[in-house]
């Protein structure tokens, strides 16, 4: 059984991830997808300055380790 996502989708605009969450995805595993966008895949760890932002709903992510 799946656990279903509970947490409001892109409910922040700045959010702090770390290398346990790669691949990275917005919104998160963990926010409901019904009620946002579909999911895109992010290339944090190839950014230069560890930073990216969603295409989509301009969620901003930043890689802490």
């Amino acid at each position: 059984m799946t656990q279903t996502a509970t947490a409001p989708a892109n409910a922040e605009k700045r959010y702090t991830v770390h290398r346990s969450d790669l691949p990275l995805s917005c919104p998160l595993p963990s926010m409901a997808l019904w009620n946002s966008h579909p999911r895109v895949y992010l290339a944090i760890e190839d950014a230069p300055d560890k930073e990216v932002q969603c295409p989509y709903c301009g969620s901003h992510f930043v890689l802490a380790d």
